[in-house]
């Protein structure tokens, strides 16, 4: 008998409060709908949905709602295809009327998805960037959903886009292997710092490699105006300074913050309002050039991305690989990113996100783009302790993982600790809130 999905298991996965918040969200936690898919052969598949705190059990619920269309499944079938389980996944007739293709089941899709992902490397025996960096332009477009694309890119062209990129990939393959993928670093921007700490923060950073850190705006603007000056102060003129937003402005609101800032040189305004303002991100961008607009990680599919893109609302994408419908979606994006010429910088601000969304960039980097010029993926050193296949920054740099997988699984110790609300982490005295 073939060997088939036996079991697949959620939890709700939640860590202790950390230091420092964003505009939206002052008492931040760092949780995942997490996902594991179980083979007959004994053989798993690892994912995760990012979330917040109490969201995390919204997204267990949902893929528990979804679970019953890959339990029983041909391994083979599913590893071979997953663009296939993707569209139906995302398809279903019942559940689109819930988006269709955003919010919490579509999120909860990409969980799935990525597991599958993740089994498909593993049986591969290689990490995901170089399974997807070895499929042919036939088999990867293959894998994307061009239903509501093609007025912008079509299958041909994104063929040709593949192609076009082949030579030199064994070069850039040797180069990522040898010097990393440049990271980016929210590390010192967190609001609630002193300035001495935000001082040190952004030396420390620079001193260990960073060329570009971010740091959080849109609470009080004389404040930001304080923090941007001792940011800039510190790192000096030829490190790059990027405010983020966190969707918190309207844009009016956007564009007077932002030219109070501009004295400080920032290099871009990350979610200046609405992810789903296309135009208004367009007038945000054609008010406040040369700044750039960066945004993305709450964008909820491609079509909007195909939007943004056509619209000249961003300077930079990006991407999160536990935002859309998983790594299926995600190649749609970067596709649509070539085709426009536009840079990927990928979100990596959560728990597990950077260890998921290096090989995105990685492939990008190998078999699509080509480039790294004004690219970096984000870089939050927090929790990565609780994965089997953490991430690895020197330098300023990722070091591409080399264990098979999409580098997904958490340590079963730490799953059973942070298991939300019985693990022992959260059923001890004094666990904190979650």
């Amino acid at each position: 008998m073939s060997e088939r999905i036996t079991s697949v298991e959620a939890l709700d996965v939640r860590f202790p409060h950390r230091d420092g918040s964003d505009p939206v969200d002052p008492f931040p936690a760092y949780a995942a709908a997490y996902v594991v898919l179980r083979t007959s052969a004994g053989a798993e598949g690892h994912g995760l949905v990012f979330a917040v705190g109490r969201d995390a059990e919204l997204q267990v619920a949902a893929l528990r709602s979804l679970a019953p269309m890959v339990l029983g499944e041909p391994v083979d079938r599913l590893v071979d295809d997953p663009g296939a389980l993707a569209r139906r996944l995302v398809g279903d007739s019942q559940l689109r009327w819930q988006g269709p293709e955003r919010g919490v089941v579509h999120m909860a899709a990409g969980g799935l998805v990525n597991a599958v992902w993740d089994l498909a490397a593993r049986r591969a025996g290689q990490p995901l960037w170089r399974l997807l960096a070895g499929l042919s332009p036939e088999q990867l477009v293959a894998q994307v959903d061009f239903r509501y694309l093609r007025d912008v890119l079509t299958e041909d062209e994104a063929v040709g886009l593949l192609r076009d990129a082949r030579g030199g990939r064994a070069g850039r393959e040797r180069r990522l292997l040898s010097q990393g993928y440049p990271a980016y670093t929210t590390a010192p921007g967190w609001l609630g710092y002193d300035d001495d700490t935000l001082a040190r923060l952004c030396t420390e950073a620079v001193d260990v490699g960073f060329r570009l850190i971010t740091l959080k705006v849109g609470v009080d603007l004389g404040e930001d105006v304080r923090r941007l000056s001792v940011a800039r102060q510190a790192v000096g003129p030829d490190v790059r300074i990027a405010v983020d937003a966190n969707q918190v402005w309207g844009v009016p609101e956007a564009i007077r913050w932002m030219r109070a800032l501009a004295p400080f040189d920032p290099y871009w305004i990350e979610e200046p309002t609405s992810p789903d303002d296309v135009l208004g991100h367009a007038a945000v961008r054609a008010a406040l050039a040369p700044v750039k607009v960066a945004t993305g990680e709450h964008v909820h599919n491609a079509v909007m991305f195909k939007q943004l893109l056509q619209a000249d609302a961003v300077d930079v994408v990006q991407i999160d690989a536990c935002r859309v419908a998983g790594v299926n979606e995600n190649l749609a994006i970067l596709l649509l990113a070539a085709k426009f010429g536009v840079p990927v910088c990928p979100h990596g601000g959560g728990v597990g996100l950077c260890e998921l969304v290096q090989h995105l960039a990685m492939f990008d980097f190998v078999a699509l783009s080509g480039s790294t010029e004004d690219r970096a993926i984000e870089y939050v050193d927090h929790l990565h302790e609780h994965f089997v296949d953490p991430v690895v920054v020197r330098d300023g740099r990722y070091r591409a993982p080399s264990a098979p997988g999409m580098s997904a699984e958490i340590v079963a110790a730490s799953r059973a600790a942070y298991r939300f609300p019985d693990g022992t982490r959260w059923t001890t005295v004094g666990a904190g809130r979650a």
